[in-house]
This record gives C-alpha cells, sequence and structure tokens, in this order.
C-alpha cells in the first residue's frame, strides 16, 4: 500500500502526490468566511433554533422577576430601594437567559460534540461564540421590558426614561452572554455548566435586586464584580427625576467594557474547547 502525503500550504492550497503517478495538484480550499457575514449566518441560525425552544423558559424567565418585584413590594415602599428592585428584576431577565441558559447551551454542545461540527465550518470562532450570544441576547428584549413597565407601575416610578433599556440589555446582554459562554466552554463536564450557569444567575438576583446598602461590606464587593451590575445602577438611575446622565453614561461605558473582555473571554475558550 503506498502512502500518500499531503501538505498544506500558506496559500490554503493541498497538494498530494501519489507513488509511480506524477505529482497532482487539488484545487485551493475555500477562503475562510469573513467575520460579519459568518456572525449574521451564526446569530439567524442560533435565532431560529430558539425561538421555540426558549420561548416557554423566557416566560418563566418574566414571571419569575415580576413574581420577585410583587413579594418585595410588601417589604419596599418606594425611593431609592424601590428603584433598584425593579431595574435589578428586569435586567435579571437578560441573567436568566444571556447567563444561565447560554452556559447550560455550550455546556451541552460541548458534551454532545457538537463543537466538532461548528469546527469543521469555515467560520471565525468570534462568529459563534458573538452569535450565539447575541440570539440568547435578543430573546430578552420582551421580558426585560414587559418586567421593567410592571415594576414601574407595580412602584409607581416614571415611565419617562425606559427607553434607556436600548442601551442596558445589549450591554448587559453582551457582558452576561459572554460569561456564560466560557462558563459553559470551560467546565469540564455538563452537569458542572448547568450549576455553574444556575449559581451566576442566583448571584445577580441577590446581588442585583437587593438594594446595595442592604448588603455587607464583602458581598458588595461581590456585586461590584458582577456584570450585570453596571446595567442595573443605569436603569436604576434613569428613575429619578432628575437623572445624572453623567453617571448612567459612565455606568454604561463600564458594561460595556465587561462585554468586550467576557466576549472575547469566550472567543478564547472556544477555541480551547474545540481543539480538544
Amino acid at each position: 500500500m503506498s502512502t500518500l502525503p499531503v501538505e498544506a500550504l500558506s496559500t490554503g492550497a493541498v497538494r498530494s502526490a501519489a507513488a509511480g503517478t506524477g505529482g497532482r495538484t487539488a484545487a485551493p480550499l475555500a477562503p475562510r468566511a469573513r467575520l460579519l457575514p459568518a456572525l449574521a449566518a451564526v446569530y439567524r441560525a442560533q435565532l431560529s433554533r430558539a425561538r421555540v425552544a426558549r420561548i416557554p423558559l423566557l416566560f418563566v424567565a418574566t414571571f419569575q422577576s415580576v413574581g420577585i418585584m410583587v413579594l418585595m413590594r410588601g417589604v419596599v415602599d418606594g425611593g431609592a430601594e424601590a428603584r433598584a428592585v425593579v431595574a435589578g428584576s428586569s435586567v435579571l431577565v437578560v441573567a436568566f437567559v444571556a447567563l444561565n441558559l447560554l452556559a447550560q447551551y455550550f455546556g451541552q454542545l460541548r458534551a454532545s460534540g457538537g463543537l466538532d461540527h461548528y469546527a469543521t465550518l469555515p467560520v471565525p470562532p468570534a462568529a459563534v461564540v458573538l452569535g450565539a450570544a447575541g440570539a440568547y441576547a435578543s430573546f430578552t428584549v420582551p421580558g426585560t421590558i414587559v418586567t421593567a413597565v410592571t415594576g414601574s407601575l407595580l412602584f409607581q416610578l416614571p415611565l419617562t426614561h425606559l427607553w434607556v433599556l436600548a442601551a442596558v440589555v445589549p450591554l448587559a446582554g453582551a457582558a452576561l452572554s459572554g460569561l456564560g459562554a466560557a462558563l459553559g466552554l470551560l467546565a469540564p463536564r455538563q452537569e458542572l455548566a448547568t450549576l455553574l450557569g444556575q449559581l451566576g444567575m442566583s448571584a445577580a438576583l441577590l446581588l442585583g435586586v437587593l438594594p446595595a446598602d442592604r448588603l455587607p461590606g464583602p458581598i458588595g464587593w461581590a456585586r461590584d464584580l458582577l456584570p450585570s451590575t453596571y446595567g442595573v445602577e443605569a436603569l436604576a438611575r434613569t428613575f429619578d427625576t432628575s437623572p445624572d446622565w453623567t453617571a448612567v453614561a459612565l455606568d454604561l461605558s463600564v458594561c460595556a467594557a465587561v462585554g468586550v473582555a467576557s466576549l472575547a473571554a469566550a472567543t478564547w475558550a472556544y477555541r480551547r474547547a474545540a481543539v480538544r
């Protein structure tokens, strides 16, 4: 039996030589897809897949956040505490879907060998991570709006500046999606990825919904490390009669920076998991 040496050239062409037959040059491999078209394709595919599977879970996330606000209504009358409860409950919808469910999805994808499918596609790793993260974050928009409006009416907060959700949802969603994807890809077992996603969502619940001045010092420091905190703070500030827009912009900027860092970490985790 003869051996066929294969040499991959930097140009992307593959040359094979068969013993006794002369050299033969195969056609060049297809060029690697560009980031934006690949990102759009992965986003559409993930959005179509999640449309049926994730809508019931989105309803659960919204119902859970509204239920928390109803419970807190019995102990919180208004003021800064009410603003914190409504803002934290609204961003909790994002945490449930973008962090918890995405961690479970990538954990399942890694355990079932689904990453091998994406690894064979000529798409950049960043497109896979960003496409899945964007699709999951998109599903949080209706639930977040319903939660924010319901909470505002429940605690008699102004609805005037709820348009800031157009910035809070994608920025907090990016930060939490990146974290959820990284947890799912780095977890050695699927069950551990599910556990880490649940713990992350619980942290967003306890540290985001409860007023910051009610938390002990060390727990308050942990709150500052949570990516969703800055989205919660930005939304809570807009419930003031005269919001401090400089502080809102600063919170959103921090949230954006954390989002870029977490998505970069998720991309690195995807590369690491795909080659194993």
